[in-house]
C-alpha cells in the first residue's frame, strides 16, 4: 500500500492539476481517500493559472467505490457529509474536471466522477450504483445521475444495481469518449481544447454553466443525506445486508 492515498502533480506547465488515486487495486475511498482529495482540491482549485483538473487511478481499477465499513451506523454520518462536501467542491470548481477511467468505477467512484466534467474511459470499464444489493441506496446517484443521463435512465441503474459496460454508458451519455488510453486522451483533450484560454475567462463561463446544477444539488444532497440516515439506517435490511457484504454471504432480507 502506497504511504498516501493520492498523487497530486501538475503537468502542461503548471495548467493542468493531477490527481492519482494511489492504493491499488481497489483504490477505496474511504476516510483517508477522501481527505487527500479535498485537501488537494482546496489548496490548489484557487490557483490562478489553473486550467482543469485530471483525476485517473493507478492499477486496473479506477475504484471499487466507498468504504463499507464506514456505511455502518456508527460512521455513516461523519462518512455521508464528508463526501458530499468533496462533491460539492467538484460540483463547483472553477475549472473542468476530467476523469480517465479504467476497470470498474463502482458505488462511490461513480458518483465522484459525476460530479466531474467529462469522462473518458478504456473500453474494458464498467460503471455502476451497486448499493441496492446491499439494501441501501446511493444518495448523491440519485441526485446527479438524473441530471446527467435523464430519469428513467438513471433509475435503471439506481434500482437494478447493474454495471453498464463503457459503450453502453458512453450511448447513454454517462461517459463522452471510449478510448484506449484514457488518460492520453484526457490529456488531449485539455491541449487541445483548454490549454489556450484564459483562466479568468473559464472560471466565469464554469460559473455560468453550474451555479444552477450546484445550487440543485446542494439542495438535494441536504434531502438525501436525511432520507439516508434517518429512513433507511432505520431499517433491519440495511444493516444485514452491509453486514452479509463484509461477511462474504448472500444478505436475507426482512423487508424492513
Amino acid at each position: 500500500m502506497s504511504a498516501a492515498p493520492l498523487r497530486v502533480w501538475r503537468s502542461h506547465g503548471e495548467a493542468l492539476l493531477r490527481l492519482r488515486l494511489a492504493r491499488p487495486k481497489a483504490n477505496i475511498l474511504d476516510a483517508a481517500m477522501l481527505a487527500a482529495l479535498d485537501a488537494a482540491l482546496s489548496a490548489e482549485l484557487g490557483q490562478g493559472a489553473l486550467l482543469a483538473v485530471l483525476i485517473d487511478a493507478e492499477g486496473p481499477h479506477f475504484s471499487f467505490g466507498a468504504s463499507v465499513e464506514e456505511h455502518l451506523p456508527d460512521a455513516c454520518a461523519a462518512m455521508l457529509r464528508g463526501f458530499h462536501a468533496l462533491l460539492l467542491r467538484l460540483l463547483a470548481a472553477p475549472v473542468p474536471v476530467l476523469f480517465a477511467v479504467r476497470g470498474q468505477c463502482l458505488g462511490g467512484a461513480l458518483e465522484l466522477t459525476l460530479a466531474g466534467t467529462r469522462i473518458f474511459a478504456a473500453p474494458e470499464a464498467m460503471f455502476g450504483q451497486p448499493e441496492i444489493r446491499l439494501g441501501v441506496f446511493a444518495p448523491a446517484a440519485s441526485c446527479l445521475l438524473p441530471e446527467r443521463i435523464g430519469q428513467p435512465a438513471a433509475e435503471d441503474i439506481l434500482l437494478s444495481g447493474r454495471s453498464l459496460g463503457a459503450e453502453e454508458a458512453r450511448a447513454a451519455g454517462l461517459i463522452q469518449a471510449v478510448v484506449a488510453d484514457p488518460e492520453a486522451a484526457a490529456e488531449q483533450w485539455f491541449a487541445t481544447h483548454l490549454a489556450d484560454k484564459s483562466a479568468a475567462a473559464l472560471r466565469c463561463a464554469m460559473a455560468a454553466a453550474r451555479s444552477d446544477l450546484v445550487a440543485r444539488a446542494r439542495v438535494r444532497l441536504a434531502e438525501l443525506e436525511t432520507l439516508y440516515l434517518d429512513d433507511l439506517m432505520r431499517t433491519r435490511d440495511a444493516l444485514a445486508g452491509l453486514q452479509a457484504f463484509l461477511g462474504k454471504r448472500a444478505p436475507r432480507w426482512e423487508h424492513r
